[in-house]
């Protein structure tokens, strides 16, 4: 597996897998070629259907010369090796120098078609829940060291840096006000549940408020195009966050405490991303709100010092009751219904948190087990609910619209 560096990345949202991916895959194909005269870029597969929402283009026009980059969305072509796809050309004088294929693979990560991988290499020298459980359970350490012992003390520094980020994507969320960009006219919403106090408001109430008025904060800053962090997706970023935020508020939690929470969930974020998926244009969303959920309720048995099967059960319950969920954003926006999941996936994250402190000796499921289960669920996921905006939600809210009048 990957160092956490792969899966934790600072950057400006929408979307992981149609703004960061081909923002750097088009710095790739520029740095490659930097003296054409002209750019083509195609793009297939969810890239296509849903670019237009998540700013895809706009990624990629900021990175090449002004007047020199043609963007074709190619939504007909069905035979692409991935369901996020790119086709890059540059040409001198009419005639083609150079052609690159590059899979937007999930989580901001970039691979190029008959390349060997430009990943990172593999820093983990296990793959399963089960052999790093084993591991640690042998050392007598706990995941986040084992995160240290793998990847040095270096990560804890990152991971500060990344903690920072994540509390500044909530700060300034919470104090933004108005509509969000792309056409849905979707309010921001953070500020009002932070300050409004339910009429009744139980401890109940205002945990989840609260962590819902973080989860908001982050995913809208996101849906604006500011600055968050994957955790372990662009439209997934408010889960980690939210959770983690409410309890160092409530609790007082150091940050030290909460950077090793980081470290436990994101190794249970990089099983996923390495023997599953991250990205909802091959597994749903499932794997992006399910992944980040499995995260958050990691992080929090880790907080709380519950012990490695505990762990393992609140990672598990969370992902299990994420399966099958469809990535159907309305308009191909990171929106609707993205931002209240983000809310409901924090809320669903403490749940198994809890339950999983409680139940973790009945338990009949692994956490390697359901990984393999939400991958293949993945898979036999009909396309249209894989971020094309095709089905679900994105069908029935456009056909229940009004036709536009005629002119």
């Amino acid at each position: 597996m990957e160092t956490l560096r792969e899966l934790y990345r600072i950057g400006r949202g929408p979307s992981s897998s149609h703004t960061l991916a081909p923002d750097r895959a088009s710095r790739l194909f520029l740095m490659r070629y930097p003296h054409a005269e002209q750019y083509k870029v195609i793009l297939y597969g969810s890239l296509a259907k849903t670019g237009k929402g998540h700013l895809t283009d706009k990624a990629i026009l900021d990175v090449f010369p002004e007047g020199r980059l043609e963007i074709v969305f190619d939504t007909e072509t069905t035979e692409i090796p991935h369901p996020n796809t790119m086709d890059f050309f540059a040409y001198d004088q009419g005639i083609e120098i150079g052609h690159c294929r590059i899979l937007s693979a999930g989580g901001g990560r970039i691979q190029i078609f008959g390349e060997p991988p430009t990943s990172s290499p593999d820093v983990y020298p296990h793959s399963s829940f089960a052999e790093i459980k084993e591991h640690c359970q042998k050392q007598h350490i706990r995941l986040w060291q084992y995160v240290v012992d793998t990847e040095g003390y270096d990560i804890i520094v990152y991971l500060e840096r990344i903690w920072a980020a994540m509390k500044n994507s909530i700060y300034d969320g919470l104090e933004a006000e108005g509509v969000l960009p792309g056409g849905l006219n979707v309010q921001r919403k953070a500020k009002f549940l932070y300050k409004q106090r339910h009429i009744d408001e139980s401890s109940e109430t205002k945990t989840s408020r609260l962590m819902c008025a973080y989860a908001f904060a982050a995913s809208e800053q996101n849906a604006g195009g500011g600055t968050i962090v994957t955790a372990p997706t662009c439209g997934a970023c408010g889960v980690v966050p939210a959770v983690l935020f409410y309890m160092q508020n409530k609790h007082n939690f150091r940050d030290s405490e909460i950077v090793r929470a980081l470290a436990t969930a994101g190794i249970m974020g990089n099983l996923i991303k390495h023997n599953a998926s991250i990205s909802g244009a091959e597994c749903g969303c499932q794997a992006e709100i399910g992944s980040a959920c499995s995260m958050a309720a990691a992080a929090l048995a880790e907080l709380h010092e519950m012990d490695l099967d505990q762990v393992e059960y609140a990672a598990e319950i969370a992902m299990e009751h994420m399966l099958g969920l469809t990535c159907d954003p309305i308009n191909g926006l990171v929106q609707i219904p993205c931002i209240e999941r983000n809310g409901v996936a924090a809320m669903r994250a403490h749940s198994a948190f809890i339950l999983a402190n409680f139940l973790t000796n009945t338990r009949k499921i692994s956490f390697d087990l359901v990984v393999q289960t939400m991958k293949q669920t993945g898979m036999d996921l009909f396309s249209k609910y894989r971020e094309t905006s095709e089905g679900g939600l994105a069908e029935m809210y456009s056909h229940s619209q009004p036709l536009p009048a005629a002119e």
